[in-house]
């Protein structure tokens, strides 16, 4: 099965509750929420206060993504905010395993992501362990970049070690992905396809949505 995510990243926060009512018209899976503190990435976007209201908005799953150095300290607090996926940085972690150990001992799913220029063999130990692997298909920090070609390559080594050691971790891609290059990463090997300023700087967010759904959506039923 098939995801999409969409990322509030470039939405309109003065009117978030309509924002998010566009991702549920458009049949959304789930929500991806970009958390940065502008030293692990150069922007800061918000923390659990705005992920607790956002729960309270949508019955949608929240993908958090955790976009901030130490992130072990603010796990329970974005647990406790209503997060259904808490996705952590390979390269923000120091002992991943215990991290990823604490992530799952709250009973929800725990994610590894990596930066265009972390190769894939870096996160091979903890294949096993976890439930999603995040590949940034841009530099992190900032929406409305340009997708990453390169990424393709990541995506295809990632779902090729996935079948040799029969795994059942989750692919997702985050990063300058719409219309035009959703079905070269679905062919690539992605589970969950993350879009923000494709959605968000649209003429019709709605139509983009079900766009997008209906791609991914295709794309399973004819490949399974």
């Amino acid at each position: 099965m098939r995801f999409l995510s969409p990322s509030i990243l470039s939405s309109d926060f003065t009117d978030l509750k309509s924002q998010i009512r566009f991702l549920e018209l458009g049949n959304s899976d789930w929500i991806h929420l970009d958390i940065m503190d502008g030293n692990f990435v150069p922007n800061i976007t918000f923390g659990p206060v705005l992920v607790d209201a956002i729960n309270k908005m949508t019955e949608l799953p929240l993908d958090t993504h955790l976009m901030i150095s130490k992130p072990d300290d603010f796990i329970e607090s974005f647990v406790n905010a209503g997060s259904d996926i808490l996705t952590v940085h390979q390269e923000a972690v120091i002992h991943l395993h215990r991290t990823i150990t604490k992530i799952k001992s709250f009973g929800i799913k725990a994610g590894v992501s990596i930066n265009p220029s972390t190769p894939v063999y870096s996160i091979q130990d903890i294949l096993g362990e976890i439930d999603l692997v995040l590949i940034m298909s841009v530099n992190p920090g900032f929406g409305g970049q340009k997708f990453i070609l390169n990424s393709l390559k990541k995506i295809e080594e990632l779902r090729n070690l996935r079948e040799k050691f029969n795994q059942k971790f989750l692919i997702e891609v985050d990063g300058g992905i719409d219309l035009n290059n959703i079905s070269s990463v679905l062919d690539a090997g992605a589970d969950v396809v993350v879009a923000g300023a494709s959605i968000f700087k649209s003429k019709n967010p709605v139509q983009t949505v079900t766009e997008l759904k209906n791609i991914i959506l295709k794309y399973s039923n004819e490949r399974g």
